[in-house]
C-alpha cells in the first residue's frame, strides 16, 4: 500500500473478494525526515501514515517493510550507472522488476501468501497456455507498459483489482464512499527519490559535472556543456549552442557519448529511428512461437504503440517499426504487444537513425 488512492481501493476490493489481506508499505528511503511535496515523490512518511489509516479503515493488519538497501542497490545505483554510461533509464521499470514483484513477492511467498496485490491499472487473463498480462480497460490510466518486466512466474502471483475499472474518477468516487481519506489525494509524479524534480542537479551531485564539447553530426564543434549526464536524446532546450545551424532551424540532442564526454546534436528529422535492439529482454508469460513476429512496440509509458516486426537472433532482440520511432534513447525500455496483450520487453542498447548523415 503506497499511501495513494489506487492501492487503498485495490486492498478494499481484495477484502470484498474474500481474500485474507495484509497491508504492506515499502520503506524505500533511509531519509527519515522525507516529506511529500504536493504531487512530487512517493514512499514518504506522509504516504506511510496515509496507508496505515486506509488499512485501519479496512480492518486489515498493516506493516512497513524496509527495502531501502535493495532499492538503493537495484534502482538508485542502477539509475546512476545508466546515466554514467550515457543511457536514459526508467527507474519505475526497475522498481517493479527488482522490488515490488521480486523482493516483495519473494518475502510474501516465504511467509505463505499467495500473491501481491497492487493498484496498478492492468488486466490479467488466465488461458490454457498460461496467464497473460493485458492493457487496462481505461487506456488513459493503463500501466501495462511499466509492468512489462514481469515474468510468467511473477504474473502467476499477482493481482490487479483495478484493471477493469473504466476510469480513475470511479476509483476516487469509490474511495469516498468507503470513507478512505486518500480519495482526493493527488497522483505522484516525477522520480520518487528526486522529489524536488531537479534530476539534472541530483545527477550532477552523484555523477559529477565535467565540461565537454557539443558536436554536430559531422563532428564539428558547435558548443560546450557542463556535463553530458544532463542531456538526453530528443532534448531541445538548454543546449546553449555557439554556432547556429546553416538552415537556422533548432537542433536536438541525437546522442550522448559518456566516454568522450561529448553530446551530438542535429535536426529534428534525425531523431527518426528505423531500428532498435537489445540483449536484456524478458517475456511476460509464454514466449512468441517464432523468432520473427509482428507486434506493436511502445517505447515510453505514454507513447503510442507502433506496428513493427521483431526478430530474435543470437540473443539480440531487434525491432523495426513500420513508421520510424521519434527520439529513442539507449536505456529506454521497449514493450512489445500483441493487441492488448503484453508479449515482453527489452532495454534498448542500440538505435539506428532513419536519416543518414548528410541527408
Amino acid at each position: 500500500m503506497s499511501g495513494g488512492v489506487d492501492s487503498a481501493v485495490a486492498a478494499a476490493r481484495a477484502v470484498d473478494a474474500g481474500h485474507d489481506v495484509v497491508g504492506v508499505h515499502l520503506a524505500l528511503s533511509r531519509a527519515g525526515g522525507t516529506l511529500r511535496a504536493g504531487s512530487r515523490g512517493c514512499c514518504t512518511i506522509e504516504d506511510a501514515m496515509d496507508a496505515r489509516r486506509a488499512a485501519d479503515r479496512l480492518g486489515i493488519p498493516f506493516y512497513v517493510w524496509d527495502f531501502s538497501e535493495r532499492f538503493r542497490d537495484d534502482v538508485i545505483d542502477d539509475f546512476v550507472a545508466e546515466y554514467r554510461a550515457g543511457r536514459t533509464p526508467n527507474p519505475c521499470m526497475r522498481c517493479n522488476e527488482k522490488i515490488k514483484f521480486a523482493a516483495l513477492l519473494e518475502r510474501a511467498l516465504e511467509l505463505g501468501f499467495d500473491a501481491v496485490c497492487t493498484g496498478h491499472y492492468a488486466t490479467l487473463l488466465d488461458t490454457p497456455e498460461g496467464r497473460e498480462l493485458h492493457r487496462a480497460s481505461d487506456n488513459a490510466k493503463d500501466q501495462s507498459y511499466v509492468l512489462g518486466v514481469l515474468t510468467a512466474a511473477q504474473l502467476a502471483h499477482t493481482y490487479f483489482p483495478l484493471g477493469s475499472t473504466p476510469s480513475k474518477a470511479l476509483v476516487r468516487a469509490e474511495a469516498e464512499e468507503r470513507g478512505l481519506t486518500v480519495a482526493q489525494k493527488p497522483d505522484s509524479h516525477d522520480i520518487c527519490f528526486i522529489p524536488d524534480g531537479d534530476t539534472r542537479g541530483w545527477l550532477a551531485d552523484k555523477v559529477g559535472a565535467e565540461r565537454g564539447e557539443i558536436l554536430d553530426r559531422t563532428g564539428a564543434v558547435v558548443g560546450s556543456h557542463e556535463g553530458a549526464h544532463a542531456f538526453t536524446v530528443g532534448q531541445r532546450r538548454g543546449l546553449q549552442l555557439g554556432v547556429p545551424a546553416a538552415d537556422g532551424k533548432p537542433r536536438f540532442v541525437l546522442e550522448v557519448r559518456p566516454v568522450s564526454n561529448t553530446v551530438v546534436v542535429g535536426p529534428k528529422e534525425a531523431l527518426a529511428c528505423a531500428e532498435i535492439a537489445g540483449e536484456r529482454f524478458s517475456w511476460a508469460g509464454r514466449a512468441p512461437r517464432e523468432d520473427r513476429f509482428a507486434c506493436h512496440a511502445q517505447i515510453r509509458a505514454h507513447a503510442e504503440p507502433v506496428p513493427a516486426m521483431a526478430e530474435l537472433v543470437d540473443g539480440v532482440l531487434t525491432v523495426r517499426p513500420e513508421t520510424p520511432f521519434d527520439g529513442v534513447a539507449p536505456g529506454q525500455t521497449a514493450v512489445l504487444y500483441d493487441g492488448t496483450r503484453v508479449l515482453g520487453q527489452f532495454t534498448i542498447d542500440r538505435t539506428v537513425s532513419a536519416v543518414p548523415v548528410g541527408a
